[in-house]
């Protein structure tokens, strides 16, 4: 903890004694606030978090080979399960070390995002996980000033923040999905794509090509669609498909979820999977082997990217550099039944 003279000024050192005198609480009430404890008033929590944030009061640095004890993990948004697998990752290492956690989403706003800000900093998070690097230039600054360890999961571009990145072998699981369609006999695949922004779905696009360039075949731009990596724009994306003069046998979509509409599109035409038409996803989440058919996917270790995030993390805490500034880790084609040869 800081030092300092009873009554020091915003730019001065104040302790969390201080802190609580002011605030008219006990010092362990100001504790709870500090580690972002639910057990204290919305009134008390609000008084003790604008006197933290008036002098900029921050927990001293954990000290070498300590343990740190509360990490802030956030994503942009947390309606889809491939959060919560990260979430399940996080939380089973965070456990083990007797690491709290706090899960936020800022939904891509930047005035969620700074009021996540605020909140870091008047609960001195000792680390942060961010499954996103959308925050503006000025928070990216902000972040820097408050000295925080920080990994990046699954960087959305090139991170403006100089930090550890993880990441799964996007291209590489692209082009095994569309390789596997290929040795099948497929020839016109289209490709329902992920948000551009992202480096994952760019990634994705680029193995679904090298692909086909490796069959000798050219990309049809009129067999790629845009999707955003929920159902909607799969199953608006499977229509368009449909709706060429020539629709494609077999479909890659860039995430398992809008797999699950495509197919349900083509349900709703009447079409069989993978009778008359084979399906691909990407991620492996839980749901899809339960699904109709059982889903052929691109397994991402979506719950191995969150426990890495935290060793990671953890190691900084420590003043210890990461092992590698940026990791891949492996994806692996999941061949269940949604895929077959094309009809003759």
């Amino acid at each position: 903890m800081t030092a300092g003279a009873a009554g020091a000024g915003p730019r001065g050192r104040v302790t969390i004694t201080e802190i609580a005198r002011q605030a008219g609480v006990s010092v362990p009430t100001v504790s709870r606030v500090v580690n972002g404890r639910s057990d204290v008033s919305p009134r008390t929590r609000a008084r003790v978090e604008e006197l933290l944030q008036r002098y900029g009061y921050r927990r001293r640095p954990a000290a070498p080979g300590t343990r740190a004890a509360l990490l802030d993990l956030v994503f942009n948004d947390l309606d889809s399960p491939w959060a919560v697998e990260i979430i399940r990752g996080v939380e089973e290492i965070a456990h083990a070390e007797g690491v709290g956690t706090v899960v936020s989403a800022i939904h891509g706003r930047s005035g969620a995002a700074r009021e996540w800000m605020r909140n870091l900093r008047a609960r001195a998070s000792d680390g942060v996980i961010l499954v996103t690097s959308a925050l503006d230039t000025v928070l990216h600054e902000e972040l820097r000033a408050l000295g925080v360890p920080l990994v990046v999961v699954d960087p959305a571009g090139s991170p403006a923040l100089d930090a550890p990145t993880i990441g799964a072998a996007n291209w590489s699981g692209g082009l095994a999905a569309t390789e596997h369609l290929l040795s099948l006999g497929h020839r016109r695949i289209g490709l329902i794509a992920g948000p551009p922004r992202l480096l994952c779905s760019r990634a994705r696009f680029d193995g679904y090509r090298a692909a086909l360039e490796g069959a000798g075949l050219t990309l049809d731009e009129s067999l790629v669609v845009p999707g955003d990596f929920h159902p909607e724009s799969g199953f608006a994306g499977c229509e368009k498909l449909l709706d060429l003069p020539e629709p494609p046998t077999a479909v890659f979509a860039a995430s398992d979820q809008m797999a699950l509409g495509a197919i349900e599109a083509l349900r709703r035409r009447g079409l069989r999977v993978p009778q008359d038409m084979s399906v691909v996803g990407f991620d492996d989440l839980p749901e899809v082997r339960w699904s109709a058919p059982p889903l052929t996917t691109i397994r991402q270790p979506l719950a191995d990217m969150g426990k890495l995030a935290v060793r990671t993390v953890l190691k900084l805490t420590r003043n210890e550099p990461p092992d590698t500034p940026r990791v891949e880790l492996g994806t692996d084609l999941v061949v269940r039944a949604s895929t077959a040869p094309p009809r003759q």
